[in-house]
């Protein structure tokens, strides 16, 4: 019997294990910075969902010439997303929007 639960509970482990690891679909990326200004804000939104997520810098930036690897760890399943690049006042250059296949993407770099 004790045998029999032994097996029930590792079974039961590795089965949350699996489902725990497909779950967890993190989409990894660097981001470059190849613009003259200082990028302020960094916006993603799954494609088809109208409002934007956090502001992915929190209290940071990315300044001209910088780079910095981005993890969006939402949980979801999917692979497509909006993006949105707000740079600050003074820098002169307009706010950008695009749409990638982030599963495909191993860096996006912003140009002017």
């Amino acid at each position: 019997m004790r045998k029999t639960v032994l097996i029930a509970a590792a079974a039961l482990a590795a089965l949350f294990a699996c489902t725990t690891t497909s779950n967890a679909s993190d989409l990894v990326f660097t981001l470059k910075n190849k613009t003259s200004g200082t990028l302020e804000r960094f916006y993603t939104s799954p494609v088809g969902v109208d409002d934007w997520e956090e502001d992915v810098f929190g209290k940071d930036v990315l300044e001209p010439g910088e780079s910095i690897e981005i993890t969006i760890a939402d949980g979801r399943r999917v692979c497509k997303y909006d993006l949105r690049f707000e740079f600050t006042e003074d820098s002169g250059l307009e706010d950008l929007e695009d749409s990638q296949d982030l599963c495909k993407m191993g860096s996006y770099t912003i140009h002017e």
